[in-house]
């Protein structure tokens, strides 16, 4: 983990452990170590998990929640950080790691086939265009990168941010790439910001300022023309992704949201903070629609397929399946 992010976890957890109004759901121990990443495979039937253990592993969803180990993946040398699967094949993984690669797996045997070298630092962050034609990487040497998937050739170095990458995430059309970032510490906070950048140009589309503090969670809502947005300022943005203009703010938030999720099944935005605490957003809603606190300090979040739960992965190693209920 980075010195920014275990600093802003320290200070999440010590200063808010809010009470919520649900309790969450069924919990599985995935990993020795925290969870940072989870993913669901094109036809909802695999989930990924990737472990601060520097392991990958995948599972079957029961029908009570609970998760049934199907394979554990080995061949990262640190921590992974990220995990995607390839938008038209359930047997084609990537994973984002410490040891400063990206690796491109097949899941019928568990082997890495393709290994993306170039970054200098922690690769946070790894995304698949919804063709799975590029692959796109993001890092806390600052840069954002497009790959061949098929070769494991860089194709472009789109640019950099002025701190740390720690996500990225393209446009339901594949048109747009968005990523984010920060330093923690900052004392112009001119890092903490979204970059858009234009795929096929292979440049800067528009910069997104006004977050005060690293956005860590970056999602596209609904189609390419809103992008939202949560930071360490405790607040969550949407972004008109034509004009770079900031279109709403909601916060401040209880705890430091650090990663977002979009259903279009539930029309709704999720939230998992630093705190365990989740959150459902509907779309154009000016308040929660519901909450949830888990135990553990949350580092991500995703809906099942139907959007009438949410998975998220903790500090102590589980994986939650909560399922979602209206107030």
């Amino acid at each position: 983990m980075t010195r920014a992010r275990l600093a802003l976890l320290c200070f999440a957890v010590g200063v808010y452990l809010p009470v919520a109004p649900a309790q969450p759901g069924t919990g599985t121990k995935a990993h020795t170590a925290l969870v940072h990443a989870v993913a669901l495979s094109p036809d909802g039937k695999t989930l990924a998990t990737a472990g601060f253990d520097n392991v990958v592993k995948l599972w079957a969803i029961n029908a009570d929640g609970t998760l049934k180990e199907l394979k554990e993946i080995k061949g990262h040398t640190g921590p992974v950080y990220a995990v995607a699967f390839h938008p038209k094949d359930n047997a084609v993984l990537a994973t984002a790691s410490l040891d400063k690669t990206a690796k491109l797996w097949s899941l019928k045997d568990g082997k890495a086939t393709t290994e993306f070298k170039g970054h200098t630092d922690i690769v946070d962050a790894v995304a698949f265009s919804p063709d799975g034609k590029v692959l796109a990487t993001a890092s806390a040497d600052k840069s954002v990168r497009l790959w061949n998937p098929a070769d494991g050739k860089e194709t472009k170095n789109l640019g950099t941010h002025a701190g740390s990458v720690y996500a990225v995430v393209f446009s339901p059309d594949g048109k747009l790439l968005a990523s984010a970032g920060g330093d923690n510490s900052s004392k112009t906070g001119k890092e903490h910001v979204v970059k858009l950048w234009d795929v096929a140009a292979g440049k800067e589309h528009k910069t997104l300022t006004g977050h005060e503090h690293p956005v860590t969670a970056i999602t596209f809502v609904g189609d390419e023309k809103t992008l939202a947005s949560a930071s360490m300022d405790r607040t969550i943005r949407f972004w008109d992704t034509a004009t770079g203009k900031e279109t709403k703010k909601v916060g401040p938030t209880p705890d430091d949201p650090y990663a977002l999720a979009w259903s279009k099944e539930a029309k709704s935005l999720g939230v998992c903070g630093y705190s365990g605490r989740l959150a459902v957003w509907p779309a154009g809603a000016d308040k929660e629609g519901f909450t949830a606190q888990v135990k553990s300090p949350g580092y991500c979040v995703i809906f099942t397929p139907d959007g009438k739960a949410l998975i998220s992965g903790h500090d102590n190693g589980t994986v939650v399946l909560t399922k979602i209920s209206a107030k």
